[in-house]
C-alpha cells in the first residue's frame, strides 16, 4: 500500500488531528540536544563488551535525508545474525543554473515535491511495508533549516500515520556510522568534508570528539563557490567539476595555506583563488595556443585550490593520527568522493604503515541509509524523539551524540 493511497483512505478527522499535531509541532522553537557526558571504561588492558546485543528478530528502519540539496530515502535492515542490509537507497538532487547556488526556501520546496515519489520509490525497490518497519529516522541537524524542517515534517507524518516512533540522527554521526559499516574500519581518525562541515573526528568515550576543524568556511563551500565564480555546472555537483577541471591544469599557483594546529582557515585561499579571476593574465577559455605559459586558465585555478586545501586537510587529519595513535582514516562527507582527497591521504597513511578508508558515491554523499543505519542503532539502544522534540538543530555539533552502541 502506497503513502499516497493511504492518505487518501484517512479518515478527514484523522487527517485534522494529525495536521493540528503537525501545525503545533512546527511552532515548537529549536531545542537543545542532550550533552555527551557518557563515562566510559579507561583502564589500560580492559576490553569491554559492545552494548549492542544482537537482536531477536530482524530490525528495519526508513531513513530520511534533506539537510541540503540532496533529498534522500533509505531502509536498511539488521539481522539476527548480525549482519546489515541496504534494502534501498533513493536519492534526488535539487540542481540550480550554472553560476547559482541553492537557496534555502527553493531547496525547501524541492524536498516537498519530491518526497512522496522518492519514499515510494524506496519502499518498493525494498520490498517491504512501512507498517513493518520499526523506526523513522530523519536528519535533526546540522544542516540548512528550511529543508530540515521540511523533511522533519516528513517524518513525524509518517510517524502518526503509521504509529511508529522516531529518532532524530545527526547528519555527520550518520556518515560516520556507514562509513564504519561498509568499509569495515575499526578505530579510525574521520575526516569529514562535505558543504557544510569540515571536521577532524576520532571516536573516544561514547563520544565522536572534535580534533580539529574550519574555522570559518566548509570545504564543500569553498569548492562550490569558486565554481560558482568560473560558472561551471552544478550537474553533477559543483565539486566533481572542479575535480574535472582540476585535471586539465598546467601550473600550479601559489595560494596561502592557513592550518592553525588540527584546525584550517579556508575563506583566504577562496577570495586569493577569485582574485587571479580578476588578473590580467586571466583567461576564461584558456591561452590561445599551448606556448602561451604565462596564461592563468580556469583549469589551473582548480588544480591549484584543490590541491592547497586537499594538503591543508591531509596535514591536519595527520597530527590527529599521531596524537591517538591510529593507523586508519576514515574519509566521509560529499567532498570524500574526490579522487585526489583519497590519492593524497592514501600517500601519507602509507608512509605511516597506515590505511585510507572510503566509500563510492552511493554512500559518500548525502543519502538517506546513513539517516537509517546511524538512527537503528539508537532505536536498538533504547533511544527514541518524542514527538514534541521531534525539531531541527541546525547547529547540531557532532560531539553533541551520546553514541550508547558503541564500547
Amino acid at each position: 500500500m502506497t503513502l499516497q493511497y493511504l492518505i487518501s483512505d484517512l479518515d478527514v478527522r484523522d487527517m485534522g488531528h494529525v495536521c493540528a499535531v503537525l501545525e503545533c509541532s512546527d511552532r515548537a522553537s529549536t531545542t537543545a540536544v542532550s550533552d555527551c557526558s557518557a563515562t566510559g571504561n579507561t583502564m589500560p588492558g580492559v576490553k569491554r563488551r559492545s552494548p549492542l546485543k544482537l537482536p531477536e528478530k530482524p530490525y528495519i528502519a526508513l531513513g530520511l535525508e534533506g539537510s541540503a540539496n540532496k533529498l534522500g530515502a533509505g531502509i536498511i535492515c539488521h539481522g539476527t545474525d548480525g549482519s546489515t542490509t541496504v534494502l534501498s537507497n533513493v536519492r534526488h538532487t535539487y540542481i540550480t543554473p550554472p553560476g547559482e547556488g541553492f537557496l534555502p526556501r527553493d531547496t525547501a520546496q524541492h524536498h516537498r515535491e519530491w518526497a512522496l515519489s522518492v519514499i515510494n520509490d524506496a519502499v518498493k525497490k525494498a520490498e517491504v511495508s512501512l507498517h513493518n518497519i520499526d523506526c523513522i529516522c530523519y536528519t535533526k541537524g546540522p544542516g540548512m533549516g528550511a529543508p530540515l524542517v521540511s523533511v522533519a515534517l516528513v517524518a513525524r507524518t509518517l510517524s502518526l500515520l503509521y504509529n511508529k516512533p522516531l529518532v532524530g540522527v545527526n547528519h555527520c554521526v550518520g556518515h560516520i556510522e556507514m562509513g564504519r559499516q561498509i568499509t569495515g574500519a575499526q578505530n579510525p581518525v574521520v575526516l569529514y568534508v562535505s558543504g557544510g562541515n569540515t571536521q577532524v573526528i576520532a571516536y573516544s568515550q561514547q563520544c565522536y570528539r572534535i580534533f580539529g576543524e574550519t574555522l570559518d568556511i566548509a570545504v564543500g563551500n569553498c569548492l562550490d563557490r569558486f565554481a560558482r565564480v568560473i560558472n561551471l555546472s552544478n550537474d553533477p555537483a559543483p565539486g566533481y567539476n572542479i575535480e574535472q577541471e582540476a585535471k586539465k591544469g598546467r601550473r600550479l599557483l601559489p595560494l596561502p595555506y592557513a592550518t592553525k594546529g588540527m584546525d584550517v582557515s579556508l575563506s583566504g585561499i577562496l577570495t586569493s583563488t577569485e582574485a587571479y579571476t580578476m588578473d590580467k593574465r586571466y583567461r576564461a577559455n584558456g591561452p590561445l595556443n599551448n606556448q602561451d605559459d604565462n596564461i592563468i586558465t580556469p583549469q589551473d585555478l582548480c588544480l591549484s585550490l584543490q590541491e592547497t586545501v586537499f594538503a591543508m586537510l591531509v596535514e591536519i587529519t595527520e597530527r590527529a593520527m599521531a596524537h591517538i595513535g591510529s593507523k586508519e582514516v576514515l574519509i566521509v562527507g560529499g567532498v570524500g568522493c574526490n579522487e585526489r582527497l583519497q590519492e593524497m591521504m592514501g600517500v601519507m597513511a602509507q608512509e605511516r604503515g597506515g590505511q585510507v578508508f572510503a566509500t563510492d558515491e552511493r554512500f559518500c554523499i548525502d543519502n538517506g541509509i546513513m539517516i537509517a543505519q546511524a538512527g537503528l542503532l539508537s532505536y536498538r539502544m533504547g533511544l527514541q524523539t518524542p514527538l514534541s522534540k521531534s525539531t531541527c538543530t541546525q547547529r547540531f555539533r557532532t560531539d553533541e551524540v551520546h553514541v550508547a552502541w558503541r564500547v
